[in-house]
């Protein structure tokens, strides 16, 4: 009888994240799609009916000031940026990581020196940012060119103007090196723009310390912000007087309430707003922040690495050797918070699976994702998965 459901009890009773999982709404299901959607922070339902019935339905109009509703979108990017390692004032709140990611890619290239007239984009990227990274080259008259992660510090030269890349890649969960990627961007004289869907909130980022230039990311997978929660732009301080955002709105203005007819943007990273902010979302995002109070990014690190290892363990030991091929490096440097496990029919795969309450997803053609909130996924749970998706794979 093999000896891990009983270590994954030991390693429940020694997790000091365990009680978080009391903080969210879950039910029987072993949730590993929070790289996708993160679970429902308990407390948020209430927060969210006092925003609707009472800031909303009873100060109307004056929740804008009374509220806090104008100063949110900074007030909730300083909760996020010591989660991806940034000081307060570099990170405003709102529109999706799409929009973000135009933002910063089109800043960047107009911060460039003159001459620079190429833009790099991670090949292997999340599609989305690939599609804006081609937009963004043809409106600023520059020419893309897609790159691996690894081919970047090749490919860098005189006229690379901007970078942008993933700090992990969606499908297969490979962590890139961030640290070294900026240095070798910023030795080419050149900006560096991360996407860090995949890592905020699972890992320790350090925008400051490595000094990105900018930085995107969405809130609704390891922050829990719920489906379409707004996402964040990064600024780096020393460059928020130069960064020209390509998407001007009255919000981002000096004077916002000036109604100007010439545009002069306000200092800081408010700059990077647009228009009026979404705002019973965003406050949705803000309560949902408060399941991190106390919480380290280090912790959570050291725990998703051990639960990724676990999970990494009981699939050999439980599944037929062959069935399936782990596409996620194995070394600790090189790994985000997901598996990714590669079988010919994941597809069918992750219905049974579905069906039997173990919630991961699948990536075309033959792709199983599995993602770990270590904020309120355990051990027993990852035993489980593995013992389930065995069964269902013989």
């Amino acid at each position: 009888m093999s000896e891990l459901p009983l270590l994954a009890r030991k390693l429940d009773e020694a997790d000091e994240l365990a009680s978080l999982r009391d903080r969210f709404v879950l039910d029987d299901v072993v949730y590993l799609d929070g790289n996708s959607l993160g679970a429902l922070p308990a407390h948020v339902p209430d927060r969210v009916a006092d925003v609707v019935r009472r800031q909303w339905g009873e100060l109307r109009i004056r929740s804008w000031e009374e509220s806090g509703w104008w100063t949110a979108p900074e007030r909730i990017g300083d909760r996020i940026a010591p989660l991806v390692g940034a000081a307060p004032g570099q990170i405003v709140v709102g529109d999706s990581t799409s929009v973000n990611v135009f933002k910063a890619v089109v800043a960047a290239i107009r911060m460039a020196d003159a001459g620079r007239d190429e833009l790099l984009v991670d090949a292997t990227t999340f599609p989305t940012d690939g599609y804006i990274a081609e937009s963004a080259a043809r409106l600023t008259g520059r020419t893309l060119r897609p790159v691996t992660p690894a081919e970047v510090p090749g490919a860098l030269g005189e006229r690379t103007a901007a970078v942008l890349l993933n700090h992990v890649d969606y499908r297969t969960g490979r962590l890139h090196d961030l640290p070294a990627l900026t240095a070798a961007v910023h030795a080419a004289g050149a900006l560096a723009v991360w996407d860090l869907c995949h890592s905020a909130g699972a890992l320790p980022v350090g925008l400051d310390e490595h000094g990105v230039d900018l930085a995107v990311g969405c809130t609704y997978k390891y922050l829990n912000g719920g489906p379409g929660s707004p996402a964040y732009l990064y600024v780096r301080k020393g460059l928020q007087d130069r960064f020209d955002s390509p998407l001007p709105g009255w919000n981002s203005h000096a004077e916002p309430f000036g109604m100007s007819a010439s545009y002069a943007p306000a200092p800081g990273a408010v700059r990077g707003r647009v228009g009026t902010p979404d705002i019973l979302s965003l406050l949705a995002l803000e309560a949902a922040l408060d399941v991190w109070d106390g919480v380290s990014v280090a912790v959570v690190r050291a725990k998703s690495l051990a639960l990724t290892d676990f999970f990494l363990r009981c699939v050999a030991e439980y599944t037929e050797p062959g069935r399936v091929e782990c596409v996620t490096p194995e070394r600790h440097t090189e790994r985000g918070s997901q598996i990714a496990l590669r079988c010919p029919d994941a597809g069918e795969v992750m219905k049974r699976l579905i069906s039997r309450g173990v919630v991961g997803d699948f990536r075309h053609p033959d792709v199983l994702r599995f993602g770990f909130t270590p904020l309120y996924v355990g051990f027993r749970d990852v035993e489980r998965a593995a013992r389930v998706l065995a069964e269902e794979l013989a």
